[in-house]
């Protein structure tokens, strides 16, 4: 029987960089093992950003409405990056979410994987009297789905190659919704972002939404969690 045990990993402020460059590093460790016997399925990586705006393959550039020296007086920086969707925001009060896993031991395919990233945020939510939903014909998690105010709480874009996911969902806790002025998140120009603080109008301790989040995620997906116990560092 093939393992579903996930290493997790809270890798707290991490430069956009150095994380993408550790997804790839974990990704190719386990494309190189034999799908029978590869131990971790995978790892789980929490984190926040610096400020920082990243544009999918396929994403329309346009959709960042200010030039580089803009970016550099709010601290911010951009990448293309080679993940599915549009613009999208990462920054502190933020909880960043890259499960670099074997998706074929956790769901159906892609569409199940990311119904399943869907699912754990929103019972997540639920754990603070928010309801949440999914938009049609647009991933992530929303607000007032459907309806005129509708607003996204967590945005979600993947890679998966050779059955291995990278990238995963920017969830907004405490963030700093400012910085989303300066793009058309997603590429919608007709709907809102928000937060767990702006919905609730307070400010929520991030440790432990990452602890409900961890434990949905793991029961969503099927996953036993497990830490840093001599696999790859």
């Amino acid at each position: 029987m093939m393992s579903r045990e996930v290493v997790y990993k809270d890798l707290g402020l991490i430069d956009y960089q150095e994380a993408w460059a550790l997804q790839e590093e974990y990704h190719a460790s386990l494309c190189s093992k034999d799908d029978e016997t590869r131990l971790p399925s995978g790892y789980l990586l929490f984190l926040e950003h610096p400020h920082v705006y990243t544009l999918g393959l396929h994403g329309n550039q346009n959709n960042l409405l200010v030039d580089p020296d803009f970016l550099a007086r709010i601290n911010a920086t951009y990448y293309k990056v080679n993940r599915g969707g549009d613009i999208t925001y990462h920054g502190p009060g933020q909880i960043v979410g890259y499960p670099v896993i074997d998706i074929r031991r956790f769901a159906a395919g892609v569409k199940d994987y990311v119904f399943k990233l869907e699912e754990s945020v929103i019972r997540t939510l639920r754990h603070y009297d928010i309801e949440a939903a999914r938009l049609e014909k647009a991933t992530g998690v929303w607000l007032d789905a459907g309806k005129s105010g509708a607003r996204k709480i967590c945005a979600i874009g993947i890679r998966v190659s050779h059955g291995i996911s990278m990238h995963g969902f920017a969830f907004n806790i405490n963030t700093q919704l400012d910085y989303y002025r300066w793009i058309n998140p997603c590429g919608f120009l007709d709907k809102g972002v928000t937060s767990v603080e702006k919905e609730l109008g307070r400010a929520v301790d991030i440790q432990e939404v990452k602890n409900i989040l961890k434990e949905e995620i793991a029961d969503v997906l099927g996953m036993r969690i497990g830490q840093d116990s001599g696999f790859m560092q």
